[in-house]
């Protein structure tokens, strides 16, 4: 009685590739994989430090936020939905319009607030600002100290959530005067220019990570 032997049928290996998007280059992956936070992120606030800080050694060009922005749409997720949202928002130029004919700005809508200045130009060499903003209810100020004697260039540049206490303490070191939003902002469009100038200038890292805030805060109070 013979036996009849069967080959074993083997299943076909089907290789599934998954979408990979636009290619980026090195800087640009760095920058999404620094941003991988932002889908949990719910305070507006957050989701632009985030971004703001993950660019803070790249200095970005609207070359790099094209590569970026493309990269995102063509590869759908929830991180870099949320990354498209906070571009929408932040930046400003072609940047901002490329992002916002993807997906919707992020929410709230930013608002520009009071402004004061401290004038140490004379004695101690330096201009200090503080400038309120509002997303909602929830108030946070940025505080920016010029320094007069290298030509007005922007040397330190920060946010806080505690307004009062940021007042206080800028009026321990000089009275402080109201001054409107645009003529506030004005001069650190002016400051921002300056350092962008000086190819030798040292940057503070808390100008470097807010940069995108203050820039998107500048074109705010210009309209």
């Amino acid at each position: 009685m013979s036996r009849k032997t069967q080959t074993p049928k083997r299943r076909q290996i089907v290789v599934v590739r998954r979408p990979q998007g636009t290619p980026l280059t090195m800087e640009q992956q760095r920058v999404v994989h620094r941003c991988r936070a932002l889908p949990q992120l719910l305070d507006p606030l957050d989701a632009e430090l985030t971004v703001s800080t993950a660019v803070a050694d790249v200095r970005p060009d609207e070359e790099f936020w094209a590569g970026l922005i493309d990269h995102a749409v063509s590869l759908p997720s929830r991180r870099n939905h949320a990354l498209l949202r906070v571009l929408a928002a932040t930046l400003t130029g072609r940047p901002r319009e490329w992002a916002a004919n993807a997906v919707a700005p992020a929410r709230p809508a930013l608002k520009v607030g009071g402004a004061w200045i401290c004038d140490r130009s004379i004695d101690a060499g330096y201009l200090a600002l503080i400038c309120t903003y509002t997303f909602g209810d929830d108030e946070h100020a940025m505080v920016f100290l010029i320094d007069e004697l290298s030509g007005g260039e922007v040397r330190t540049a920060f946010v806080t959530r505690d307004v009062t206490t940021a007042r206080h303490r800028l009026a321990d070191q000089g009275p402080l005067t109201p001054i409107g939003p645009e003529a506030a902002h004005w001069l650190l469009a002016k400051s921002y220019d300056r350092l962008d100038r000086n190819t030798d200038a040292l940057v503070n890292r808390d100008v470097e990570r807010t940069r995108l805030l203050a820039g998107r805060r500048i074109a705010l109070a210009f309209g």
